[in-house]
């Protein structure tokens, strides 16, 4: 979508997703389909993989490849609210999904705080082409899929030894990328309840996508935009609460202070009414 020349497509699918109020559906064009069957053979051979020399390779090199790139494709990334940042080394992060390269900011964040980041990605990401299939193929990702068998039992062990180090987890609870949509959407219940499972906290951010004056060289119909990511304040699961009553809580006071943040810096009230100006950086004639 950064570079594709469907834009507009997927503006109009974004829309119709909006005043359908599906703000989980996808808007991308061509994604890959799955069945449930070569879902699971998908994720268990990308987990049989993590241990054999091509993966450590692959993952090694990226690793050095996005540390080496991210401050450069980030240079027009702000943050604002580092106190609210907790000491402890392991945290889920979520943050609005806005286009294939926004885990560069929340990369840059976890930078800065000597933490090494993994994002959680569809299982469809698997079986994209070049570069993005081999990338998220090899790269400190945490695939996931709609089989209750892999979400309630092999996922959370996966994130569990994710947090043997000192690491976040990047999770996307809005699901699906919205390009460019600068709202904060409704969020699905699953960092919540990994997070309550867990006990670990709730990184909680947003980023504010802003138009700059000038446009992009290749899509002369969008203003080119700069970030500034809103670390808001942690959101901790109560030990007196159970895993559902927390997952709940916390998913409820994430969307609280997302929207706040959007209020906020637009100045404006949150609804979800469409208007171009919700995609960022759109120039509409």
């Amino acid at each position: 979508m950064i570079i594709a020349r469907h834009r507009r497509q997927v503006i109009e699918k974004i829309k119709s997703n909006a005043e359908q109020k599906k703000f989980h559906k996808k808007a991308e064009i061509g994604d890959p389909v799955l069945s449930k069957e070569q879902s699971n053979a998908l994720i268990r051979k990308f987990w049989a993989n993590k241990d054999k020399a091509p993966y450590l390779f692959f993952n090694y090199l990226l690793r050095g490849v996005f540390n080496l790139i991210t401050p450069i494709f980030s240079t027009d990334v702000q943050f604002r609210g580092l106190e609210n940042l907790p000491h402890s080394e392991h945290a889920f992060i979520t943050s609005n999904h806005y286009n294939q390269l926004d885990v560069l900011p929340i990369k840059k964040l976890a930078m800065r705080q000597h933490r090494r980041l993994f994002f959680i990605i569809n299982d469809t990401n698997l079986v994209m082409l070049f570069p993005i299939g081999l990338i998220v193929r090899n790269a400190d990702t945490i695939p996931i899929n709609h089989d209750l068998h892999y979400l309630g039992h092999t996922l959370p062990n996966k994130i569990k030894e994710v947090f043997q180090k000192k690491a976040w987890v990047l999770v996307y609870p809005e699901q699906e990328m919205w390009f460019n949509y600068c709202k904060p959407r409704p969020l699905q219940k699953g960092a919540y309840y990994y997070a309550a499972k867990l006990q670990v906290p709730i990184i909680s951010c947003f980023v504010e996508i802003r138009p700059r004056k000038s446009k992009e060289w290749f899509h002369r119909d969008f203003y080119k935009t700069e970030k500034i990511v809103h670390i808001l304040p942690t959101i901790y699961p109560d030990a007196n609460k159970s895993i559902i009553q927390n997952a709940k809580d916390m998913r409820e006071k994430d969307y609280l202070q997302k929207k706040q943040a959007f209020e906020r810096a637009f100045n404006i009230k949150l609804d979800y009414h469409f208007s171009y100006s919700d995609i960022a950086g759109f120039d509409k004639k």
